[in-house]
């Protein structure tokens, strides 16, 4: 799995390459923010999605939760299922909230 900066991630998205955003964090976090493009899986349910996620299998996936714990361990579930191109966010939404989009909350 890579770990990427909210500045490295950012400057790989904006070259266009293909990804899908997942985004970890419970339903409560959302209201700080989202990455444009992230889909919503609270981290208690990533298992039991495997079968709608098993299209994404051989995709660039991002993953994305707060401070880049909760991200970071569901890349390594996804890497002992199978999944070949996971990256994770390090240092989450709040990193991308100081370096990116300052107009999201930092919590």
């Amino acid at each position: 799995m890579r770990q990427m900066t909210a500045i490295e991630l950012r400057d790989f998205l904006e070259t266009g390459v293909s990804t899908v955003k997942i985004d970890v964090r419970e339903d409560v976090e959302l209201e700080f923010g989202m990455i444009e493009g992230s889909m919503h899986l609270p981290m208690q349910s990533v298992p039991g999605k495997l079968n709608e996620l098993d299209q994404y299998k051989n995709d660039t996936i991002v993953l994305i939760c707060r401070s880049g714990r909760r991200s970071d361990q569901i890349g390594q579930f996804l890497e002992q299922m199978g999944y070949t191109d996971v990256i994770n966010l390090a240092g989450g939404m709040n990193q991308w909230a100081t370096d990116i989009d300052t107009s999201m909350t930092v919590y």
